[in-house]
């Protein structure tokens, strides 16, 4: 059996029937709408008509003018997504071609003579830690031909082997390799209609807008007819679902079959590692961006952001005990249930892909390992690496506005740069990460008794106190969750926890066990936790130890109750902001933004406070108290005349933005000095 001729799953038919009903359904109600638009556009022409005809007058016209719109405004509506256009942006790519990467087109072609697909049209890389096929895409697409191009993040280039390359370009061209995927892609142009016709609509609306100024009549007949656009709306909406989530289905079906293609190609082994990796790799990229980002202000730059993502991926890797191989971390199922300790498992019906856990073991299932293992990189594919990373580095630095003329780092500066970065915004090494994700608890003071000091402080640290933190925090997730199915916000029937099947009306008894599971375990963390402050509180090194440590909890517990309700304000603004980053009618616009201002109010004063605390004030940037100061200069307005007033929202955002940073940052520094202090305790020898 050739590669491109794999044998599909039952499920994959079964969802492939349930896309190309999904797809009846919308074209047979779209017909429905679409001629009836017509039908009623030539009614209300030719009443409009006869209007004007039977008394011939300038009020008249106008009158014929509005009714004769009344079907056209809906007509229009509905065949406006065939001037839609999708053109992929490529300001952010490199086109590449044979001769200037003469061996990485020779691995791609093939694989795809392998696969049994066509060669990509072009071939393009980008800064990514990512690999895709794409093309520009237009409602004629349905029915054409359209050849794809290939999209290769150096990102990814640069965190993979040459083997799990390959294995991920096979992966790309398995969801074209056969004609019954191309179902898929039809689903997926669909979806796109609908989406237009429920979502884009900020050009129809500003048309429609200005139609509505001319006169008054013409006002009233359009609002008629926009009402029923809403009513198709809602319909779509309905039908949108249905197809919707029949394509997300498929869509994972897709990448079962893709990955099954590829594993054909090179085993599935270099695609599960590639899979393990990839959070890893893609994390250090953000953290190199991140980076670079907060040294905007100083103006530097690096002429190299792949040498520095290396060089963060086998940081990070040996700082979690991650074993490398020729350089790249070898990370396991292990390493990643060390922080994922949930044993509750809902099919997300809405998700596009499988977890990486399900993509795993639908490989291992149904696909031979392949030869053994190898760490090439895959840059070594590449006829001038290091002229092609700076670059793509360039580009990706292009746009950026710095004040002065950027200066690079070197790799060294970087480097030592990175590590101070790391060391002051984490926590000290000894805890073992037992506090990354909990907080500093609140003890009553007075009743700390002796402790045994000559206990091991790192008993108090090991792993199993450190899984007690993650247990305890998807407990409480899994039990979120629940309450979540039970309440029947999740629409499902079944789902599995700790690899048993139960009903939804089951759900009820289960958080009740979990709660119970949740309470024990957190009464050890307390008792532990009680344990760390009398420990440190006895220590003999410093005979003061107690009362500096009582002050630095005090100090510390005393923000923590601000920064709660400060930290809620902000969550329920920024979320109550989400509006203006969709397309939404006018007048839920103003609605929203009148049903804002109270919290806005609080925000308002939340900011007073916050800037005049001491250990605030001190971090507070002349850009930040010059927003702050414009910010709370006025009651300002961010939609008038029917348009966002951008620059009044910019400073919104950025006051947000600000607020959060300013907030956060001293709650962590006030977390860490605590720490620190108890750091230092042990590092001091105690007195004979």
């Amino acid at each position: 059996m050739k590669k491109n001729e794999i044998e599909l799953s039952d499920e994959f038919k079964t969802q492939t029937i349930k896309s190309i009903a999904s797809i009846i359904l919308f074209v047979v109600s779209y017909l429905l709408m679409f001629f009836s638009a017509i039908g009623l556009s030539i009614l209300s022409v030719y009443v409009a008509f006869q209007l004007i005809k039977a008394k011939p007058s300038p009020g008249l016209i106008i009158v014929g003018i509005a009714i004769s719109s009344f079907g056209l405004i809906i007509l229009l509506f509905l065949v406006k997504f065939l001037f839609k256009s999708s053109k992929v942006d490529r300001s952010h790519l490199i086109e590449i071609n044979r001769h200037s990467e003469p061996k990485l087109f020779e691995v791609i072609e093939e694989i795809a003579k392998e696969v049994g697909t066509k060669f990509p049209k072009k071939v393009y890389l980008s800064s990514d830690v990512n690999a895709s096929v794409f093309y520009d895409s237009q409602f004629w697409s349905l029915f054409l031909p359209v050849r794809k191009n290939l999209q290769i993040g150096l990102g990814l280039v640069n965190s993979v082997t040459e083997q799990e390359l390959r294995a991920i370009l096979a992966h790309e061209f398995g969801h074209f390799s056969q004609r019954t995927m191309k179902v898929g892609s039809f689903v997926y142009k669909v979806n796109q209609v609908i989406h237009n016709l429920l979502f884009d609509n900020e050009s129809y609306e500003r048309m429609l807008g200005k139609w509505l100024k001319i006169n008054g009549f013409i006002a009233v007949v359009s609002v008629l007819a926009y009402r029923v656009v809403q009513g198709i709306q809602w319909v779509l909406k309905k039908i949108y679902n249905i197809v919707n989530l029949n394509y997300m289905g498929l869509s994972r079906e897709m990448e079962f079959h893709a990955d099954e293609i590829a594993a054909s190609v090179t085993g599935y082994l270099p695609i599960k590692h590639s899979l393990l990796r990839a959070s890893l790799a893609d994390h250090s990229f953000n953290t190199v961006l991140s980076f670079y980002e907060s040294k905007i202000l100083e103006s530097k730059k690096t002429d190299n952001i792949y040498r520095d993502h290396s060089f963060v991926m086998e940081y990070i890797a040996r700082l979690n005990q991650v074993r490398l191989v020729g350089g790249f971390p070898v990370v396991t199922e292990e390493t990643l249930e060390k922080f994922n300790k949930s044993k509750l498992v809902i099919k997300d019906q809405w998700s596009t892909h499988p977890s990486t856990e399900d993509r795993i073991a639908y490989l291992e299932s149904n696909c031979e390992p392949g030869d053994e293992v190898s760490y090439v990189p895959a840059n070594t594919l590449f006829k001038d690496l290091e002229n092609t990373q700076k670059e793509l580095t360039d580009l990706l630095f292009k746009f950026i506005e710095y004040k002065e003329a950027p200066v690079n780092y070197t790799f060294d500066e970087f480097k030592l740069a990175y590590e101070k970065g790391l060391e002051e915004s984490s926590f000290p090494a000894v805890y073992n990460g037992y506090y990354d994700v909990k907080n500093l608890n609140y003890f009553d003071f007075e009743s700390s008794v002796s402790a045994d000091v000559s206990l091991n402080h790192e008993d108090f640290f090991s792993n199993e106190k450190v899984d007690f933190i993650y247990v305890a925090q998807a407990l409480q997730n899994d039990i979120e969750t629940l309450n979540q199915v039970e309440a029947k916000l999740i629409p499902v029937k079944t789902f599995d926890y700790d690899g048993k099947r139960y009903k939804r009306n089951e759900a009820k008894d289960l958080i009740e066990k979990l709660n119970l599971e949740k309470e024990e375990l957190l009464a050890k963390i307390e008792a532990n936790d009680k344990l760390i402050f009398d420990y440190f509180s006895n220590y003999p090194a410093d005979p003061d130890a107690a009362e500096k440590l009582k002050v630095l909890y005090t100090e510390f517990i005393a923000f923590d109750k601000i920064y709660e309700s400060d930290m809620q304000i902000f969550i329920e603004l920024n979320n109550g902001l989400q509006f203006t980053q969709v397309t939404t009618p006018y007048e839920t616009i103003k609605s929203n933004f009148y049903n804002l201002l109270p919290l806005e109010e609080a925000f308002k004063k939340a900011i007073g406070k916050l800037i005049e605390m001491p250990r605030i004030e001190a971090k507070v940037t002349d850009e930040m108290l010059r927003n702050f100061d414009l910010y709370l200069s006025n009651n300002w307005s961010y939609f008038i005349d029917e348009e966002y007033k951008q620059d009044k929202l910019d400073m919104l955002y950025s006051a947000l933005n600000d607020f959060s940073y300013l907030l956060n940052t001293a709650h962590f520094e006030l977390k860490r000095r605590v720490l620190v202090f108890q750091e230092d305790l042990l590092k001091m020898k105690t007195p004979v």
